[in-house]
């Protein structure tokens, strides 16, 4: 039996296995509030010991179940997803490899070893993202992968800073000559990995990579490794004059472009991608807050209905002929009621809809916002952005789910398989439960209870419906007709980020290259270098060669002078 099993089946129950075993474990951690921090000492040399960290304590834990759950479902999904890949076998490692990453970046409260997951979720995503071998894949995958070595750079010089202090314990930081700039690395490092302005462009162009891969990336690791990172920092980071208050501004900047940049993209997997970005920027926002534990419950929350949503998306994309584009799509309710109803489930949390998990976290992240001394500007953003996500999503459900079929018909014979029908029902009720059940979990980090006005507190709904509202009144069936404008153009580029980042660096580094070539290569090395030793070699020894024949001629001359005159005195 177990040899017919595939190796993608085999590493889901695996994980999901892992997970429910793990499940009581953070249970009874979250309950007795205990940390248990294990350290093996490598070496010492002076003063400085590097030692290997292990930290276990309930933030860790909570966020290895879910990455477990997410990737058992995700696998289970590619169980069928890639059933025809010929290399699933290579598929699953590398896969179960970012995994593993994830796990040692939680796991680990050390700079120095922490970068065996940090580095290993940048190296293991871009084989991920390039695993369709084509050339767009590899644009995607070099963008992704030199965005986030960015971060890699700043964790080092980080780590070199940190020397000062006599040890690389995250948690148990103190105040030094040098603690703004290490707390501007880590900062710069944590935008890389989680997309914030301006490295924003690698997080659309990584949708290149196979649709179970996008689920896993976008929901539970890769992004999130940037918002676990200043959580495990924040003590540290909170104490930093301006730290939160810029981080804030980039985070509302973020979640501004993401959200109206989705209402002008018309690629399925894309829109989910930025409504990603959009998300990551509420959880910025609430790190910028100073809220770490809110914005941790959002991440848990937002993990488990957008891995949900990137498996609806890519059953349907599966099923409509590999088409992504959602112009071409149409009436796909009636021909997958599970897949949609499933999707219905996602986008209705993503938005903050009551009762479902998104809305526990969102909501009041939102209404904290309201409570905070937050400047009024920067609420006037979020609640726009807020308006926004509803947008989209509506835009998306119109435009795919039930407009007028503009397509082939939908091949339903995967709305059978077993293997799809599990890995999103587990995740639908996942999406419906965890914020509720998560909620007085996180509730108890919150050092204040707060009331606020019943205008206030129907304010985010009030948002959502005006959201819902202007999509519904601003969609035009025939909009694909459209053509592109000076607007559309930049809204759709993430404010000309996607080309800033791509084509005016590589044009600039390959002119730098070719005139640094022509300069220093072929120019002053020449004439210094080789070529210029060989001429000058050459005419030294011409030189001597001249003087030489001249010499000789003076003394035959001298020579016949000298015996003429002796020949005469001797006559």
């Amino acid at each position: 039996m177990f040899t017919k099993l595939k190796p993608s089946s085999i590493s889901s129950m695996f994980l999901i296995m892992y997970s429910i075993f793990l499940f009581p474990v953070t249970i009874m951690f979250f309950l007795s509030d205990q940390n248990i921090i294990l350290e093996w000492m490598i070496f010492q040399l002076s003063s400085c010991s590097m030692t290997f960290m292990f930290i276990i304590d309930p933030v860790s834990l909570s966020f290895s179940n879910v990455v477990c759950l997410i990737s058992g479902c995700v696998m289970m999904f590619s169980s069928s997803y890639m059933s025809s890949d010929p290399f699933l076998k290579r598929f699953t490692w590398l896969v179960m490899l970012f995994v593993l990453s994830m796990n040692l970046l939680v796991f680990i409260p050390s700079l120095p070893a922490l970068l065996l997951g940090w580095d290993g979720l940048g190296i293991v995503s871009f084989a991920l993202v390039i695993y369709y071998q084509n050339m767009k894949s590899l644009g995607a995958g070099m963008i992704t992968v030199l965005a986030n070595r960015i971060g890699d750079v700043m964790i080092l010089i980080s780590i070199g800073l940190l020397v000062l202090q006599g040890h690389w314990f995250i948690i148990s930081m103190w105040d030094y000559h040098l603690t703004t700039w290490t707390a501007l690395a880590v900062t710069l490092a944590a935008m890389t990995k989680s997309a914030q302005i301006p490295f924003s462009s690698w997080l659309p162009a990584a949708m290149a990579a196979p649709t179970p891969v996008s689920a896993l990336v976008h929901s539970s690791t890769l992004v999130t490794a940037g918002i676990f990172l200043i959580i495990r920092f924040s003590p540290f980071l909170n104490t930093i004059p301006g730290f939160n208050s810029s981080l804030l501004f980039i985070s509302v900047l973020t979640l501004l472009m993401a959200g109206i940049g989705a209402n002008y993209e018309n690629d399925l997997k894309k829109i989910i991608a930025l409504s990603t970005l959009s998300q990551l920027g509420v959880m910025m926002m609430s790190l910028g807050m100073g809220m770490p534990y809110l914005a941790l419950f959002h991440l848990y929350t937002h993990a488990l209905f957008k891995a949900l949503l990137f498996l609806c998306a890519g059953m349907i994309i599966h099923n409509s002929l590999n088409t992504q584009d959602i112009r071409h799509m149409g009436l796909l309710f009636s021909q997958a009621p599970l897949t949609i109803t499933c999707m219905n489930i996602a986008n209705l949390s993503l938005c903050g809809a009551p009762f479902l998990s998104g809305f526990y976290s969102k909501d009041l992240i939102l209404e904290l916002s309201l409570n905070s001394p937050t400047n009024f500007l920067m609420i006037l953003l979020i609640f726009l952005a807020t308006g926004m996500t509803a947008a989209y999503s509506l835009r998306l459900s119109l435009c795919s789910l039930w407009s007028s079929a503009k397509n082939s018909t939908y091949h339903a014979k995967h709305e059978a398989d077993p293997y799809v029908n599990w890995a999103v029902t587990v995740l639908s009720l996942a999406a419906i439960i965890t914020g509720f059940a998560l909620q007085n979990v996180f509730l108890t980090f919150n050092p204040f209870p707060f009331i606020l006005p019943f205008y206030l507190k129907m304010l985010t709904m009030f948002v959502i419906i005006m959201g819902l509202l202007v999509s519904l009144a601003a969609w035009d069936p025939n909009y694909q007709a459209n053509k592109m404008n000076k607007t559309k153009f930049f809204f759709s580029t993430m404010w000309f980020l996607a080309t800033i980042s791509a084509q005016p660096i590589t044009k600039f580094s390959m002119l730098l290259g070719t005139n640094l070539m022509k300069s220093i290569d072929m120019g002053w090395l020449e004439i210094t270098g080789g070529q210029g030793v060989n001429i000058l070699t050459s005419e030294i020894s011409s030189l001597n060669q001249k003087i030489q024949i001249k010499s000789f001629n003076f003394f035959i001359a001298l020579i016949l002078l000298s015996a003429s005159i002796f020949y005469c005195i001797i006559t």
